[in-house]
């Protein structure tokens, strides 16, 4: 009679697993500040994200008008290079793991 015991197999996480969770998404979030002018904050998201002026004001609007906006969602690399170009113009900019 054949063993007919079901074979149970770990759980084991592959590279390709691990490296889809760090890129699960990560939130680029523009602070409002008292220092930088909207103009320049408009300037800033055109420079760095290559936006056209439409979509950076309305992104500097809702910094304005609701103390932060999520820019982009990207893996967290990108996520990082985002967040330091926008702190190298002075900009209050920070990094959250999407849920």
């Amino acid at each position: 009679m054949p063993d007919t015991t079901p074979v149970v197999l770990p759980d084991i996480e592959t590279e390709a697993e691990s490296r889809s969770e760090l890129d699960a998404g990560y939130l680029v979030v523009c602070w409002d500040d008292p220092i930088n002018y909207m103009d320049f904050v408009t300037h800033v998201f055109q420079q760095v994200f290559g936006w056209p002026r439409q979509k950076a004001e309305f992104h500097m609007r809702q910094v304005h008008h609701e103390g932060r906006s999520i820019l982009v969602r990207e893996g967290l690399e990108k996520a990082e290079f985002y967040v330091h170009q926008l702190q190298k113009f002075t900009l209050h900019a920070t990094l959250e793991r999407d849920s």
